[in-house]
């Protein structure tokens, strides 16, 4: 059963209930006003009829002027004589009064009989008792259909709701209801409704660009695998052919391609899989970081790579950063390889309180690229990568609550500046280990 009919029927039993015994106690309370007034009458009569007596208004008179508005006047003087109406016994349909004349020469001591017949006050309730029969009749009808129409404006808001509801689970999108009073309960609900169906369709649309990024992403990941793969398939088949008599420079020159196509697949796949244990949360060991001494480790390890690497720092604050030693060298290893890649000679870091900036004199990178760089697999115009080190390198810096960027040098040189940004801490904070968030 349907709310509009629960409501409806609801009211109607309540009104079945509350209507009968509201017509019984005004009917009670009528037919005790009515035998009161009918008492008033009698008793307001024979206060007349001593009023008139003590006037010696004859006995004829008297009668004449107290016979009035339905009371029946028996006069039986001393003498015996009676005057008015028969007189009629007391009963079920009789009420009577009796009084004796107190005054008149001809009156006192005369004996007084009022009788009203109650068959009129009967006959006034039992057509009250149907005017409450037939308004109560009236009553409930009109009481259903108002109801009716009034419930199925009150609930329009719930069959648009669930009109909006079925057209969303047959795949419409964006119908909302956007009712008119937001202040009623119903009103209150569909704003609710409205705020979910926002919600939903912002997590539906954000999923379905997760999905064609992951979709692209498992394109471009299977693409940059299949050509390293074909070297090695490549090579590994001329190897066989060739035999035993292969000569000797031949067979070293497919031996350095076997060794060259493997490490490049093998860095993409541990690329890959840093990739995914940045997307389900790093577990960051969190401790005060030497930020100098990572720009130091790193200016080592490239100069055993071939890359001039050049260091410096501007003065500290009164906070530190914490982070993760190993993950933050990763990162600025990860930036020098870019830049190495990119085709810069020089690379200078300099160290800043909260992080660090990498500046290289290579082709640098066009305003418009600034941000697709950091995407998985987007190579840069001049990268010669896989395209996962900077989203790798961007991923390690969200973990930690920071952010890197690049802009350029500002100053006229061509060249690119990677910034990296880290959260400041007051010393007083320990640090621990932390699930850090993977990157965008």
């Amino acid at each position: 059963m349907s709310l509009r009919a629960r409501v409806t029927l609801t009211a109607i039993a309540v009104l079945l209930v509350v209507l009968p015994v509201t017509g019984l106690v005004v009917k009670a309370v009528f037919d005790a006003q009515a035998e009161r007034s009918l008492d008033s009458l009698l008793s307001g009569r024979a206060q007349l009829a001593q009023q008139l007596a003590r006037q010696n208004v004859a006995p004829g008179n008297l009668v004449r002027r107290v016979d009035a508005d339905g009371v029946r006047v028996t006069l039986i003087l001393r003498t015996g004589q009676q005057l008015g109406a028969p007189p009629v016994e007391a009963g079920a349909t009789v009420r009577q009064v009796k009084a004796t004349l107190q005054a008149g020469q001809r009156t006192r001591g005369a004996t007084l009989l009022l009788s009203a017949d109650t068959a009129l006050v009967a006959d006034a309730s039992s057509r009250l008792r149907t005017v409450l029969l037939v308004s109560g009749a009236a009553a409930v009808l009109i009481t259903a259909l108002a109801l009716a129409i009034g419930m199925r404006f009150a609930l329009s808001p719930l069959d648009k709701m669930t009109a909006l509801a079925r057209s969303i689970a047959t795949g419409g999108r964006g119908g909302r209801l956007h009712p008119a009073r937001t202040t009623t309960e119903l009103g209150r609900t569909a704003v609710a409704f409205d705020e979910m169906l926002d919600a939903l369709e912002g997590a539906e649309r954000t999923a379905r660009r997760s999905e064609d990024r992951m979709r692209e992403f498992v394109a471009d990941a299977a693409h940059e695998l299949r050509t390293p793969i074909a070297g090695l398939r490549t090579a590994a088949e001329t190897l066989i052919h060739l035999g035993p008599q292969a000569p000797a420079d031949r067979r070293e020159e497919l031996e350095l391609l076997l060794v060259r196509e493997s490490q490049r697949a093998t860095r993409l796949v541990a690329d890959l899989l840093e990739l995914s244990r940045l997307d389900s949360g790093l577990n960051l060991q969190l401790a005060p970081l030497d930020l100098q001494a990572l720009a130091a480790a790193e200016v080592t390890r490239s100069a055993l790579l071939g890359t001039a690497v050049t260091t410096s720092a501007v003065p500290t604050s009164a906070g530190i950063v914490v982070g993760d030693a190993e993950r933050i060298g990763q990162l600025l290893a990860g930036l020098v390889d870019n830049a190495r890649q990119a085709g810069a000679r020089t690379v200078q870091i300099l160290v800043r309180p909260d992080g660090f900036l990498v500046a290289d004199d290579g082709p640098g990178v066009p305003p418009e690229q600034r941000e697709r760089i950091f995407e998985r697999l987007v190579h840069g115009p001049h990268s010669k990568g896989a395209g996962l080190g900077l989203a790798i390198a961007r991923g390690v810096a969200r973990a930690h609550g920071g952010e890197l960027t690049v802009g350029d040098r500002g100053d006229g040189r061509r060249g690119a500046v990677f910034t990296l940004k880290l959260p400041l801490v007051s010393p007083g904070e320990t640090p621990g280990s932390t699930p850090g968030t993977g990157c965008a």
